[in-house]
């Protein structure tokens, strides 16, 4: 890695549809726990999909004062649950850093489209003066880390990315950089959505993205890598990470839960939904991640996959993976946790990542549940349906793919790999 400065995590949050906390969620992850259900949040009769992966039993009221429940949106609300949970972990609140150097940078997928979508209502069934006055601090996505900055006293670079299904992990490898260059000693990172409303269903549905075909089963609708997978199931949460400059959280002595050692991104340039022939693009942020880690493909034991359970993805993401292994991706373990919490969108990338840290912490892997029928061409080992234990697993990648064709990965090793 030459004279890159050391990125150490050190702190991890996570609101999930298997669990309000890190260890609810890591929990139903190695339980196999689908969290997918019925949807609850609008009435879905009239829709082809009426199932979705939301998070269970949400009451705004046990985070926060009913003033500010009604004023922030619920992504960003998730996003300030688990930053404060990474936070808290991660000790920097008593660590004397000025907060200056402290930022924050959240992957949002689309925002607020649920307020948007009622607030197009009010506009025409009772005129503009109805409108409320929060309306465009809610729906805008810079507005999570935005009150994650406010709720943590971050001072330091503040943004928020949004490539589609790539923006937890982007997040999280922008946050890395952000260190490494030094305008940063620490920074809060990951993703956050909240996008079950009918509008984004519908439109989904339009595109035959989403399973439809699962109604009366919704615990079996997500099946990554299964012959009969027919869609992605829509899911809501929000992962965060403490990253950290590694020399100082050394020097304070945090306990580093394991480092980001590579990140790579790429853009397919093919087409605004279907990943590029073969997983090119993707393969190519998958070599990038793995040539910035400065580790051997072969130091690698799992890869926590996109996984999506739509034809397309499952299959060209095992190509591309079999692109950049080659023969050791036959001695991979790899795994969709989407099969358990659905596609979180634009939070995807960094609850993924959370749980790629709790499988090297706890030498588990979490499986991929759902697999019946294997299908032909995705022939890796998926931990089809049980989570295994493992010995020596010390480095870990994580993938996600987005619509627009933007693909990211980040590689994660235990303390003293890289």
């Amino acid at each position: 890695m030459g004279s890159r400065k050391r990125v150490a995590i050190t702190g991890l949050g996570a609101i999930t549809p298997i669990g309000g906390t890190v260890e609810e969620f890591w929990g139903g992850l190695v339980r196999g726990e689908s969290g997918v259900g019925p949807i609850t949040q609008f009435d879905p009769t009239h829709f082809q999909c009426r199932i979705a992966a939301e998070v269970k039993a949400y009451d705004p009221s046990a985070h926060f004062d009913p003033k500010d429940a009604r004023r922030i949106d619920r992504f960003a609300q998730f996003a300030m649950i688990a930053s404060r949970e990474a936070f808290g972990q991660s000790g920097l609140a008593s660590a004397g850093l000025d907060p200056c150097r402290i930022g924050c940078v959240l992957g949002v997928g689309i925002g607020g489209i649920a307020y948007t979508e009622e607030s197009c209502e009010v506009l025409k069934e009772r005129g503009p003066s109805r409108i409320s006055v929060f309306l465009i601090p809610r729906i805008i996505a810079n507005m999570a880390p935005g009150y994650v900055a406010i709720d943590l006293k971050l001072k330091g670079p503040n943004f928020a990315l949004v490539t589609a299904c790539a923006a937890g992990t982007n997040a999280l490898g922008e946050a890395a950089e952000i260190i490494r260059r030094g305008d940063a000693v620490a920074m809060v990172a990951g993703g956050t959505e909240a996008a079950i409303c009918p509008i984004a269903v519908a439109g989904f549905e339009r595109m035959r993205a989403i399973c439809d075909d699962s109604n009366d089963a919704p615990e079996r609708a997500s099946r990554p890598f299964d012959a009969t997978r027919s869609g992605f199931v829509m899911g809501e949460g929000a992962g965060a990470i403490v990253l950290e400059d590694y020399e100082f959280a050394r020097a304070r002595g945090a306990p580093i839960l394991a480092e980001l050692v590579g990140y790579g991104l790429s853009s397919d340039a093919y087409h605004v939904t279907a990943p590029s022939p073969g997983g090119e693009g993707g393969a190519r942020a998958m070599r990038m991640a793995l040539e910035h880690s400065g580790l051997p493909a072969e130091a690698l034991g799992y890869i926590n996959a996109h996984g999506t359970s739509t034809p397309l993805n499952d299959k060209l993401e095992t190509e591309a993976i079999k692109t950049v292994f080659g023969e050791h991706s036959r001695r991979l373990a790899v795994s969709s946790n989407k099969s358990m919490i659905g596609h979180l969108l634009g939070a995807a990338g960094a609850v993924e990542a959370v749980a790629t840290v709790l499988t090297l912490q706890e030498q588990t892997l979490p499986p991929t549940i759902n697999i019946r029928q294997p299908d032909p061409e995705c022939d890796l080992d998926y931990v089809p349906n049980q989570a295994r234990k493992v010995q020596g697993l010390r480095a870990a990648m994580s993938n996600s793919l987005g619509f627009g064709g933007h693909n990211a990965a980040v590689v994660l090793a235990l303390d003293g790999e890289a």
